[in-house]
């Protein structure tokens, strides 16, 4: 290729985009001043609707942000916090069975009963289950299995042996059962 090609080439998208810029020139230079004026102001408007837009998207994602940020903190509380609550439901049945500890007795139900409530109305809610229930693997955790007792409990729920627990509509415990074989 010659010098005189190579600059031919290299000058062909340059006027191009002189070209391209001819029209547009020459089509700003056929509208009037007013429609210019509208068509600067559309252009500007649409700018605007989408930065609008684009901002409320914005809000809505941080506030379910920040929403999820508390239920996820207040949730590893609740679940370091079940422990204690089965440490005195323990002591509770022990405590009953020793007549002479009566008043030992009321101070931990006293206090298992702050401790349950104040859990409570930060939306921990108990799961309940009862013997006899029908066994669902999606709301249970089978931890043994033993033979039914009699043929109506067979796959359903023969013992509890820790309970479950909710933090709002979110399973943070699943309830620990035993099953009839």
């Amino acid at each position: 290729m010659s010098k005189k090609d190579k600059d031919q080439t290299i000058e062909e998208p340059q006027m191009q985009e002189e070209t391209v810029e001819s029209t547009e020139d020459a089509k700003i230079e056929t509208l009037t001043p007013e429609e210019q004026l509208q068509e600067e102001l559309a252009k500007e408007k649409d700018k605007f609707m989408r930065l609008f837009a684009e901002f409320e998207n914005y809000k809505k994602r941080t506030t379910k942000e920040r929403i999820d940020l508390f239920k996820t903190a207040s949730e590893e509380v609740m679940v370091a916090m079940l422990p204690v609550l089965d440490d005195f439901e323990r002591a509770l049945l022990h405590i009953e069975d020793d007549k002479e500890a009566e008043e030992l007795r009321k101070g931990v139900l006293l206090i298992y009963q702050k401790l349950l409530t104040t859990l409570e109305q930060k939306g921990l809610k108990k799961i309940e289950v009862a013997q006899g229930d029908t066994f669902n693997p999606d709301d249970h955790e089978a931890i043994t299995q033993i033979p039914a007792p009699s043929d109506d409990l067979k796959g359903k729920i023969i013992d509890v042996v820790e309970r479950g627990y909710k933090l709002g509509e979110k399973v943070i415990r699943f309830p620990k059962v035993v099953i009839g074989q």
